[in-house]
């Protein structure tokens, strides 16, 4: 019979794999040829329908709007079906949501930005079709407010069809499904040139860097570097998590910040971002830094106060990974100390935690006993 640690174990390999092998792993119903098609797309067809109680309304705004914003990142929109394009980009906007399915089995469903099963408010969902057929991917934005009735009521707007589609348009303007179909396409490129623009936002760029950095675009690597560097900027935690997606060749920018970083959550996503590349590439350099961490912690471990919780957890869970036999004595020399110390606080429970499973992880005669 299988042992709760080796059940463990198993459970955290999958896990690490299901983050590398994301895409891959959802989308294999993609050939090469419909992958060959999907780069070259250069004129998107846009199809909009707008819903209410009351049946169908006009959707010219909801159109302009969603034509523009492809336009902007450099597709062709066309709105007349017989008017030549590569692909079919539909956008299907509701007052109440009717469309209650998730996406089919290796779709998009556990996703961020998927489609919500338990979703009855306005919401607008988009699609693709190439050569007629839907490839499973969808993407959906939704209101605040799931009553559209009692939200118009609120607002004292009469026709509460009328403020469900202003306020998916409100919507429309911030939701990034340009750049979700142009991840979707494999458009590399397209998204690099949007780094040069200095009209860019940062929302959208971390999310270009993110998807750039799990396909190591060497375009990606000096905004990831520049934005990680720059610790007063809200967005540097997850500029360091995306440069862990360009490998091996982001340990020594990753090392160098979590060695001399004076800032907790910035050291903290890097020891995360170390982790993560150790995990994938079995990187032997990443080690050493993480357990001079750890072993420096455990001289003067007395008090929770002794502890800088975010970043020793963060080391915690990266050592994990790694599973170095040097790590075993301080893993269980951390185990100790913890459980010596009276705290119960949350931050306390999640170090706890980590080092459980560290234990469990570097010792494998520990996992076959």
């Amino acid at each position: 019979m299988m042992t709760h640690s080796i059940r463990l174990f198993l459970s955290i390999c999958l896990v690490i794999l299901g983050i590398a092998a994301e895409s891959s792993a959802r989308r294999t119903h993609i050939d090469q040829e419909q992958r060959t098609q999907l780069a070259k797309i250069k004129t998107v067809y846009l199809n909009i329908i707008a819903l209410t109680e009351n049946g169908r309304v006009p959707s010219d705004d909801l159109s302009s709007l969603i034509k523009s914003r492809m336009e902007e990142i450099g597709y062709t929109v066309v709105t007349d079906k017989k008017a030549p394009h590569d692909v079919q980009f539909f956008v299907k906007c509701e007052e109440r949501k009717r469309w209650k399915g998730t996406t089919p089995s290796g779709g998009d469903a556990e996703l961020a930005d998927a489609p919500a099963r338990l979703w009855r408010g306005p919401a607008c969902l988009f699609n693709y079709l190439l050569d007629g057929r839907d490839l499973g991917w969808y993407k959906e934005t939704r209101t605040d407010f799931e009553d559209a009735y009692a939200a118009a009521q609120q607002a004292k707007v009469k026709d509460s069809g009328e403020y469900a589609m202003s306020q998916l348009k409100l919507k429309l303007e911030k939701f990034d499904f340009p750049v979700m179909a142009a991840t979707e396409w494999g458009h590399t490129e397209r998204l690099a040139k949007l780094l040069e623009d200095p009209k860019t936002s940062k929302p959208r760029l971390l999310r270009i860097l993110g998807t750039l950095s799990k396909v190591q675009s060497k375009a990606a690597m000096p905004h990831l570097i520049k934005l990680a560097h720059d610790e007063n900027t809200e967005y540097a935690e997850e500029a360091i998590i995306a440069l862990a997606g360009m490998g091996s060749s982001a340990t020594p920018i990753l090392t160098d910040i979590f060695v001399n970083s004076k800032i907790s959550r910035i050291q903290a996503a890097a020891a995360k971002g170390l982790g993560l590349i150790g995990a994938h590439t079995g990187d032997p350099t990443i080690t050493p830094p993480l357990l001079d961490y750890l072993n420096k912690n455990l001289e003067d471990m007395d008090e929770s106060s002794d502890i800088d919780f975010p970043v020793l957890t963060e080391v915690v869970w990266s050592i994990a990974k790694l599973r170095n036999d040097k790590s075993i004595v301080p893993i269980e020399q951390l185990n100790i100390k913890i459980w010596l110390i009276r705290d119960t606080s949350e931050e306390m429970k999640k170090l706890r935690e980590a080092a459980n499973v560290a234990t469990k992880m570097v010792d494998l005669d520990y996992q076959i006993m």
